[in-house]
């Protein structure tokens, strides 16, 4: 007798193979990530190329030819204008840090803050004592934080990698789905794959294009007030508040601790104005701007979409929280249209039983 029967064998094997497959996608999550960016790019440029497509003769290689060079020439343009103040501001903000990141740890910070906001010097020697008291835990806080920015530096060069990926996803998108379904032999297994990648085609669409404009929505009106306002550091803040529109939830938390921090540590007196801009501004941006851009939206609950924020912030960092939602949305269209199938092949099934003949019984004389 057989100590393990067929069937708990191959339970087991496929248990095994789906866990190597997650062991080298984790060992290879880099390279995953290039291609997942570059997904989303060719994404992005889609409806583009397809409308120069229709005015380039019909020839797809032109249109991708004629978007990327638009695409380099608005590159450049921005680089030219906002591109040397971003960058400037942001040379001065992180060559500040190690002086403010000293001043706080030894609480020198809160008799300058004290001046400018009228404490009392009772009340700013209560301050300093306790920053004092904890120099050792706010100096590994900025340390770790500095860390953790520093080691996405070398990783820039791979985003190079990413239009040059999309240019093969926008030429060959078609044939890359086709030999996909070629693999599978079943007519109901090809429906079932096809409907997956139809929806994952639209959703990913939808998502991908409202973020970008809620993102270049979030950096227009960040950059207008802060600059009206005269916050310091504003192109470096409104820039990176521009970026975290990508992350929901977690994004626009961090932009406004971010801002309110620099603001407050740097003396600016009109952080109370800051805070009901922010306030009011998530309240436009969630309920206003982000229905229209994407409509009916991806159909994930809030729970789920955090705790794949978190789960994808520990896996890849900032990269993997941006990825998250839409990898999360992805799943669930694989369930949803899982269950669908597996209810029409019951119907299938129930209907072939009640067709069957049924054996008839002879009753005896």
């Amino acid at each position: 007798m057989a100590l393990i029967d067929r069937k708990t064998a191959n339970v087991l094997f496929t248990a095994l193979v789906f866990a190597a497959v997650l062991a080298l996608a984790y060992a290879a999550r880099k390279m995953l990530i290039i291609f997942l960016f570059a997904i989303l790019f060719a994404y992005l440029l889609e409806p583009v190329v397809s409308r120069v497509q229709s005015w380039a003769r019909n020839s797809r290689i032109r249109a991708i030819a004629v978007v990327y060079v638009v695409l380099v020439v608005l590159v450049m343009v921005f680089l030219l204008t906002a591109g040397p103040r971003i960058v400037q501001e942001g040379q001065k903000l992180s060559q500040s840090m190690p002086a403010l990141s000293e001043r706080i740890g030894s609480g020198q910070i809160a008799f300058q803050i004290g001046q400018k906001r009228g404490w009392s010097q009772e009340t700013s020697a209560r301050v300093q004592q306790f920053l004092a008291a904890h120099r050792a835990e706010v100096l590994s806080r900025v340390q770790t934080y500095a860390g953790q920015a520093a080691a996405y530096v070398p990783s820039l060069g791979w985003i190079v990698m990413v239009p040059i990926l999309a240019v093969f996803f926008l030429k060959d998108k078609s044939e890359l789905a086709d030999a996909a379904l070629d693999l599978i032999d079943s007519r109901g297994e090809q429906k079932f794959l096809r409907g997956i990648m139809n929806d994952v085609d639209v959703m990913l669409a939808k998502y991908i294009r409202a973020q970008l404009l809620l993102a270049i929505f979030g950096w227009i009106a960040y950059t207008a007030f802060l600059w009206i306002m005269r916050v310091p550091y504003t192109f470096i803040l409104a820039a990176i508040a521009g970026i975290m529109e990508f992350i929901p939830f977690v994004g626009p938390l961090i932009t406004a601790v971010l801002i309110l921090t620099v603001s407050f540590f740097s003396g600016y007196p009109h952080w109370l104005a800051l805070l009901i801009f922010i306030l009011v501004w998530r309240g436009v941006q969630d309920y206003v701007n982000a229905p229209y851009v994407m409509g009916e939206g991806l159909e994930l609950h809030p729970l789920a979409t955090i705790f794949g924020i978190l789960v994808g912030g520990e896996v890849a960092g900032v990269v993997g929280m941006f990825l998250s939602i839409p990898i999360l949305a992805a799943l669930r269209i694989v369930w949803h249209n899982w269950r669908l199938h597996q209810a029409v092949k019951n119907q299938v099934k129930e209907g072939i039983d009640e067709l069957a003949p049924r054996p008839t019984v002879s009753l005896p004389d």
